[in-house]
């Protein structure tokens, strides 16, 4: 398989700055001829978590901003893209991971199982769990598998996704600058587990809660882990190059082949 070229970012989520920097990304994924393309967490509105005050209004409105940003997504085409977004799916809220393609439109692959609560992240408060199902996904790149933000943490998914071959380990985040350096750890100790390359994407700027999101988007490599390549506030789009072979040879190296 050819090499391929991946692009993590780092997006501001209020709206004057969410649409500054989508025209930006536009122009880099063009530019750069990406074939595939991370978003951050639920990044086409604000971040209606920042409290514990539920509203089906501002769910709503959450779900619609989605809805119609959803629909610019063929301007980042061809690449493939990958995020998640809110949903509403027989009645129960979800966060839904997806990817998107010109040649099939939109697919569902995954709702995010593992929630956190508390000041700023009320995400178990606001929506519903997902079934405790972490499936890879077949794509033009082989096998891809999500583990959205805080299922980082629950590395026994990374190990699995090692066991069904996955190629490309996708972390869309929504986390806060104090805490950057703990989740930069957490994704080089995913791409170690599953073998794969490891991208995460994430919100940047303020968030109206007090903190700042963090940004710092990452491609980790799939043996050792090393950082490849890192979003900032001066680089907020970074494209490189990457070898799937190397994430295919890596399955067959320490700790991967290791028995249970």
């Amino acid at each position: 398989m050819k090499p391929i070229r991946v692009t993590v970012c780092q997006m501001r989520d209020d709206p004057q700055g969410l649409s500054e920097d989508w025209t930006v990304l536009v122009n880099h994924v063009q530019q750069h001829k990406s074939d595939l393309v991370l978003l951050p967490e639920m990044p086409f509105a604000p971040w209606v978590m920042l409290d514990n005050q539920v509203s089906t209004q501002r769910w709503m409105e959450f779900v619609r901003q989605h809805d119609e940003w959803m629909q610019r997504l063929p301007e980042l085409s061809p690449a493939v893209v990958f995020a998640t977004r809110p949903a509403i799916l027989n009645g129960r809220w979800l966060n839904e991971a997806f990817l998107w393609d010109a040649q099939s439109g939109y697919r569902a692959v995954h709702h995010k199982t593992y929630l956190p609560d508390e000041p700023g992240f009320w995400e178990a408060t606001w929506y519903d769990r997902g079934p405790v199902q972490f499936i890879p996904t077949n794509t033009c790149f082989g096998k891809v598998g999500f583990l959205v933000c805080t299922e980082i943490w629950f590395t026994e998914h990374a190990r699995n996704f090692a066991r069904q071959g996955v190629r490309i380990l996708l972390s869309p985040r929504a986390t806060e600058k104090a805490t950057t350096a703990k989740w930069v750890m957490g994704g080089r100790v995913a791409a170690v587990m599953s073998g794969a390359y490891c991208l995460s994407s994430n919100r940047c700027g303020p968030s109206g809660a007090g903190f700042d999101w963090g940004g710092s988007g990452w491609i980790a490599e799939p043996d050792q882990g090393d950082l490849l390549a890192t979003t900032s506030d001066t680089h907020p789009f970074i494209t490189i190059e990457i070898d799937l072979s190397k994430a295919d040879q890596a399955k067959q190296g320490y700790p991967r082949y290791v028995k249970e």
